[in-house]
């Protein structure tokens, strides 16, 4: 009974998170209603100091070179099209700390890739 309990409630990643981001607060929150067509990119600095402390991106489980964004972005969309049917919906979440040029930079990139359907992830102010 008790493995049964911990089957139910445990939720497998698909992904790990390599990157620190505290999310901003906002006023008007509204829950995703369909949560399987998502992908996810991280903004953030990097868990690993040695990689540096300059904002990442991650994809994935990879970290992305704003020179290599547009491309990343398009294998992402190939891939998630070839798996998935219907509109696909990006998830920003952003460390709060991150200027808002690499934000820019990733959303240029996502329109590039036809990939307008772009959510941000914020916590529920008062």
């Amino acid at each position: 009974m008790l493995l049964f309990f911990f089957m139910v409630v445990t939720v497998l990643r698909d992904q790990q998170v390599r990157v620190k981001f505290s999310v901003p607060d906002a006023d008007q929150v509204q829950k995703l209603k369909n949560q399987t067509l998502i992908t996810n990119i991280y903004i953030g600095r990097a868990l690993n100091p040695f990689i540096g402390s300059m904002p990442q991106i991650q994809i994935n489980d990879a970290f992305i070179h704003k020179e290599n964004l547009d491309q990343a972005v398009r294998q992402q969309t190939a891939s998630d099209f070839r798996h998935q049917s219907g509109p696909a919906i990006t998830v920003l979440k952003v460390d709060k700390e991150v200027p808002m040029g690499l934000v820019t930079d990733v959303k240029t990139a996502l329109r590039k890739a036809q990939r307008l359907k772009i959510t941000y992830i914020a916590n529920a102010g008062e």
